[in-house]
């Protein structure tokens, strides 16, 4: 299955993003699909995950900011980030289990 991030870009503190994971090829409603991210200088961080239920888990750090979602019928994955902080910003990368992983895109937030 291929993916493809997109709707990253620069925002202030306190602002709002939608990130969307596009799946293409095999039946990408199927897959778990995971939003990781990078940052210089830090560890690569699992931010939110989501099954193909809709069941979905996160990382602590973006608990009660961040919600995932997906949209089977258009292999669509998002990524509603709110209240964003400065350490927010890193590449997003939306990922399945077997590795396959898309172009990331940059979230930059400004304080």
């Amino acid at each position: 299955v291929q993916l493809q991030a997109s709707g990253g870009g620069l925002v202030q503190a306190g602002d709002s993003l939608r990130l969307t994971c596009q799946l293409s090829g095999r039946t990408g409603s199927s897959y778990s699909v995971a939003w990781f991210r990078e940052a210089p200088g830090k560890e690569r961080e699992l931010a939110a995950t989501i099954n193909a239920g809709g069941t979905s888990s996160y990382a602590d750090s973006v608990k009660g900011r961040f919600t995932i979602s997906r949209d089977n019928a258009k292999n669509m994955v998002y990524l509603n980030m709110n209240r964003l902080k400065p350490e927010d910003t890193a590449v997003y990368y939306c990922q399945t289990p077997s590795g396959d992983r898309g172009q990331g895109t940059l979230v930059t937030v400004s304080s």
